[in-house]
């Protein structure tokens, strides 16, 4: 069993940055991509970014150019660093891993941070 544990939302005004941690611990497993997606009230569910085992990121087109994702290995950690952020980023982040897990495929989601962008 793998447990994400995300931190670093809260509240901050237009033009500020955050960097959300979401960190991998429980059983061994093999890393195959971890992310990060948001939902805002009244909308679906989106593509933040994602990293992968061949540190291939890709990015939602909203943040191109303002976030970035990266990982540490060696604890198994993924950060999102939000910069200039806007109001429209407003969203529940949720963390999300693609993990071998006892040789079985699991998708695992975060319980979700929240992150609040005004002034």
């Amino acid at each position: 069993h793998v447990q994400l544990v995300e931190s670093g939302g809260g509240l901050v005004q237009p033009g500020g940055s955050l960097r959300l941690s979401c960190a991998a611990s429980g059983s061994p497993f093999i890393f195959n991509a971890m992310g990060w997606y948001r939902q805002a009230p009244g909308k679906q569910r989106e593509l933040v970014a994602t990293i992968n085992s061949g540190e291939h990121v890709n990015y939602g087109d909203s943040v191109k150019g303002r976030f970035t994702i990266s990982r540490d290995i060696g604890e198994n950690t993924v950060y999102l660093q939000m910069n200039s952020l806007k109001s429209e980023d407003t969203a529940l982040y949720y963390c999300n891993a693609d993990l071998m897990v006892h040789g079985g495929a699991e998708d695992i989601w975060g319980q979700g941070t929240q992150v609040t962008v005004s002034s």
